[in-house]
């Protein structure tokens, strides 16, 4: 064994270790900023994983959780109901529970609320614009994309409903 080798083998879980124990924190409180003025950026996603629906039409009926890339091409559908921006990382355990509980749940997205899974690390301007520092962030949003409420933590869908009421 190289001693290259050696030195990865010794520094890949440490450093996947370092990852979980600072990215992913389970507070949960709820947190006010001040609303941010300018629209939503145009800012592509590297990776996208299909949801729990592909199809527009599907997308659009009554409480969704979508990709940006689906809500940026049909905002004005999402306009008049409850949205969340849920910053994600693939990477991220806290991340992924809540994903799994939005695609295997999905019928129990309440009627009106669309929750938006935005690529945490492909993201920085639409981080920048909500000041968000960790995955597993939520940003509620008006249609203008002015923040209205922002909090952390691992959720189910009806977490995620009863935070936005």
């Amino acid at each position: 064994m190289t001693p290259t080798r050696s030195l990865a083998l010794v520094l890949a879980p440490t450093f996947a270790a370092v990852l979980a124990l600072t990215g992913c924190s389970t507070s949960s409180s709820p947190s006010q900023s001040p609303p941010a003025s300018a629209s939503m950026s145009k800012e592509p996603m590297a990776s996208e994983k299909p949801m729990a629906s592909e199809d527009p039409a599907a997308a659009a009926a009554p409480g969704a959780y979508i990709t940006l890339a689906d809500y940026r091409g049909n905002e004005a559908m999402y306009g008049n109901g409850d949205v969340v921006l849920f910053f994600h990382a693939d990477w991220c355990p806290t991340c992924q529970a809540t994903e799994e509980d939005l695609t295997d749940n999905a019928a129990a997205i309440p009627a009106g609320l669309t929750i938006v899974k935005v690529d945490y690390d492909d993201s920085d301007e639409l981080k920048q614009r909500y000041g968000i520092t960790t995955q597993h962030t939520y940003v509620q949003v008006d249609a203008d994309g002015n923040e209205l409420a922002k909090w952390t933590g691992s959720m189910t869908s009806a977490d995620i409903a009863a935070a936005t009421a």
